[in-house]
């Protein structure tokens, strides 16, 4: 038999497209999901409860002003390296994130202390604090989120009471509060800096002293002040002696140059000047005359003789 005479061999099979290969992926997967509905239906409605359960510890929101420090449960503890700022971070729930405030935080405190005498100061105290930013990993692995209660109140607190110690009840009533506040940041700066906080300023917003100290201080500077009003009279009636003195010698002086210059022949020029003024008047009078020799009227009389009957 020849080669033509043989039966003819099968066609090779043709390779299917990639369009082909995806819808028949495509179909054998509608075809398993037919035929296991009901458990992906359950798996699914698993996972939904499970997202909606765990979504306040997977999708975390850090507000304005904020700060997170992220704990990992299993792994490494705190992450000191990594801050989280605002906005919204996606954790694992296993972990937890600590949120921080960084802002400028205000807080007033009422510290009683003794003065150098050993009588009680009640001082009102104004701090105002935060957390170093590139630092809170370390604030919240060494501190915790309560630093201001454990950190702030106690450092400033011993700053007010060691340097009220310093001081006389009567001192403190009359030292500036700003004296005061500077040297209660230099002394409780250094501390709290070390523990990761920035104290950025202290004020004494009130000084109360012992109803009794009070009292006698301001009857003390009562008359101090009655002191230097009274010392202030002495100096004016000083002065006003000197001035009285003055006038007296000045108005002694004109009149001793005003009875040089009176000479009789001025008199008598003045009382004739004042018998033609008066003769001038139209109005009726009369006219007394002098019995000096010149006849001027009597008291124009520079004899000063008296007339005769």
């Amino acid at each position: 038999m020849s080669d033509s005479d043989s039966p003819s061999s099968p066609p090779p099979p043709r390779r299917r497209t990639l369009r082909e290969r995806w819808e028949a992926q495509m179909l054998h997967l509608r075809d398993l999901a037919r035929e296991h509905m009901l458990p992906i239906c359950l798996s699914g409605l698993i996972f939904t409860f499970f997202c909606f359960y765990l979504a306040n510890r997977i999708f975390i929101f850090i507000g304005p002003g904020e700060a997170g420090v992220l704990f990992h449960r299993i792994s490494s503890g705190t992450d000191t390296d990594n801050i989280y700022g605002e906005g919204m971070s996606v954790i694992a729930p296993w972990n937890k994130m600590f949120i921080y405030t960084v802002r400028v935080q205000q807080r007033n405190e009422i510290v009683e202390a003794l003065s150098s005498n050993g009588l009680t100061i009640r001082v009102t105290v104004q701090m105002r604090y935060y957390p170093e930013y590139k630092n809170l990993g370390l604030l919240h692995q060494k501190v915790g989120p309560d630093y201001a209660d454990s950190i702030v109140v106690p450092e400033v607190t011993a700053g007010v009471r060691e340097v009220i110690g310093k001081y006389l009840p009567q001192d403190l009533y009359t030292l500036k509060t700003s004296d005061i506040s500077d040297a209660i940041i230099q002394s409780a700066v250094r501390s709290v800096s070390e523990k990761f906080i920035v104290l950025d300023d202290v004020n004494i917003v009130n000084i109360r002293l012992p109803a009794l100290v009070t009292t006698a201080i301001e009857n003390k500077l009562t008359q101090e002040q009655m002191a230097e009003e009274y010392k202030f009279r002495i100096e004016r009636q000083e002065q006003e002696k000197i001035r009285l003195k003055t006038e007296a010698e000045g108005i002694a002086q004109y009149n001793d140059t005003i009875t040089k210059s009176i000479t009789p022949e001025l008199l008598r020029f003045k009382g004739i000047d004042a018998t033609l003024e008066l003769a001038k008047s139209p109005n009726s009078k009369v006219i007394v005359i002098g019995s000096g020799k010149d006849g001027l009227p009597l008291i124009l009389n520079p004899d000063g003789a008296a007339a005769k009957p």
